[in-house]
C-alpha cells in the first residue's frame, strides 16, 4: 500500500508546483514584481519624471522602485506644483501600486531667486560646461535653499565637476556649495 501511495503523492506535489505563483517559484515574496516588470516601472518613472512641463535645472527629481511596486519620489522641486505633477503621473503607470511623495518643495525667496539664476549663467555660461545647456534636459542641476547650492546630476569628467563647483563657489551671496555631480567617465587603468 506504502508504494502505490509515493507516485499518487509526487504526482500531486508536481502538479501543484506547476500551479504556482511565478513570485514563490522565483523564491520573491507574494506581490513582488518579477524583474521585467521591475525594469519596465523603473524606465517609465524616469520617462514620466523628465518628461513633465515644469521640471527644469532647478529641480532634483530622483526616485526609488520597490519589488512591490511602490515607486518613492525623492529631491527638491522649485514650484509647488512639480510635486503634485510628479506623483500624479507616476501613479498611472501599470504597475505602480503605491506612491510615496517626499519631494520637498524649496522655500520662496527673492534672494534664492537670485542665487539660482546668477549659479546658472556662471555654470552654463562657462565655455568648459556651456556644452551640458545644449541637452535637452540640462544634466547639472542647481537646487537652492536658504543661499546654499547643492549641484546634483551628471558630467562627462572630472574636470567639468570641478569647474562646476569652482562657478557655483564664485556666485556672490552663496553661504556653502554642496557638489554632488557623479562622473561618467572611468579613469584609465595605468599598466
Amino acid at each position: 500500500m506504502k508504494n502505490s501511495l509515493l507516485p499518487v503523492l509526487l504526482s500531486l506535489i508536481f502538479s501543484m508546483a506547476a500551479f504556482a505563483s511565478p513570485a514563490l517559484q522565483d523564491n520573491q515574496p507574494a506581490g513582488a514584481l518579477d524583474q521585467k516588470s521591475f525594469d519596465r516601472i523603473t524606465r517609465e518613472v524616469r520617462h514620466e519624471l523628465v518628461m513633465l512641463p515644469y521640471y527644469g535645472v532647478f529641480d532634483n527629481l530622483a526616485y526609488k522602485v520597490s519589488p512591490d511596486g511602490t515607486v518613492t519620489l525623492l529631491g527638491q522641486v522649485a514650484r509647488p506644483v512639480l510635486k503634485s505633477d510628479a506623483e500624479n503621473a507616476v501613479k498611472r503607470i501599470e504597475g505602480v501600486t503605491n506612491v510615496v511623495n517626499n519631494l520637498e518643495v524649496l522655500p520662496t525667496s527673492f534672494s534664492d531667486d537670485r542665487i539660482r539664476r546668477a549659479a546658472y549663467r556662471a555654470i552654463y555660461g562657462n565655455s568648459v560646461l556651456n556644452q551640458y545647456q545644449m541637452r535637452a534636459v540640462p544634466p547639472i542641476h542647481i537646487i537652492v535653499k536658504n543661499g546654499n547650492i547643492t549641484l546634483e546630476g551628471v558630467v562627462a569628467r572630472e574636470m567639468d565637476k570641478t569647474v562646476a563647483g569652482m562657478q557655483a563657489n564664485s556666485v556672490h551671496g552663496t553661504f556653502s556649495v554642496t557638489n554632488n555631480l557623479r562622473v561618467e567617465e572611468q579613469p584609465e587603468k595605468k599598466k
